[in-house]
């Protein structure tokens, strides 16, 4: 089966990253989680006090952005690559309520965006990929073969949310992850700079009644038809 690029885009806890990962181990391609990436500058941020509640100084973000080195490593315990930032794992760090927060705002950021887009089309060479986000099907890559857009309804997205930062141990209410949830989506579908919009040529899944193998069976399917086309 000739190898394309899988393009994930959607709002923020569709589970893409979930989908992502599952195709990428089923089909032996490269996964990327493009989410991570952006969370790990806004941990970056956050760290350096570039970011807090009452103030966000882009400058100085953006002048330190080359002080900012990010890979991916493959754990094969979890079956998945973990974010390294400057060389440590921030896997766990990232994914806090906190970054979520502050991450959408990060984003926005157009030098931000420009850095790390770079590193996802290099990424992206040699086909075989299967790579999550906001923008990937519109700015990263324009011509993937398969276009996916996922979403749901924004109470189902933040109980999922709730559910998995729970488990974890964290201690938040429902109406905290609602919230989040909520201004995430405005910040992404309002943003100057590549903002979160459907690609023309996408399939539109909403996966708020369906569970993960029904979704997973889907967009096999899809890949099957696209790829007897090539």
């Amino acid at each position: 089966m000739k190898k394309i690029t899988i393009a994930i885009d959607g709002f923020s806890s569709t589970g893409k990253s979930t989908l992502a990962k599952q195709l990428a181990k089923h089909l032996g391609y490269v996964y990327v989680d493009t989410g991570a990436m952006y969370r790990a500058v806004a941990f970056f941020a956050m760290e350096n006090g570039y970011i807090t509640t009452e103030i966000f100084n882009k400058e100085t973000l953006i002048n330190n952005l080359s002080n900012i080195k990010l890979h991916f490593e493959f754990n094969s315990a979890l079956g998945f690559a973990e974010m390294y930032l400057n060389n440590v794992n921030v896997e766990k760090e990232i994914r806090t309520l906190e970054v979520s927060n502050f991450v959408s705002r990060v984003a926005e950021v157009s030098e931000v965006r420009a850095k790390l887009v770079e590193q996802q089309q290099e990424m992206g060479n040699n086909k075989g990929i299967v790579m999550d986000g906001r923008d990937i099907g519109t700015v990263v890559f324009p011509d993937a073969e398969l276009k996916i857009f996922m979403t749901a309804s924004s109470e189902t997205r933040a109980q999922r949310r709730f559910d998995e930062l729970e488990a974890k141990g964290d201690s938040v209410s429902y109406e905290e992850v609602l919230k989040n949830v909520q201004e995430r989506d405005y910040i992404d579908t309002h943003r100057e700079d590549s903002p979160l919009v459907t690609a023309q040529d996408a399939i539109e899944i909403d996966n708020s009644y369906l569970t993960r193998e029904e979704q997973f069976k889907v967009v096999l399917e899809l890949i099957e038809e696209v790829t007897k086309t090539l």
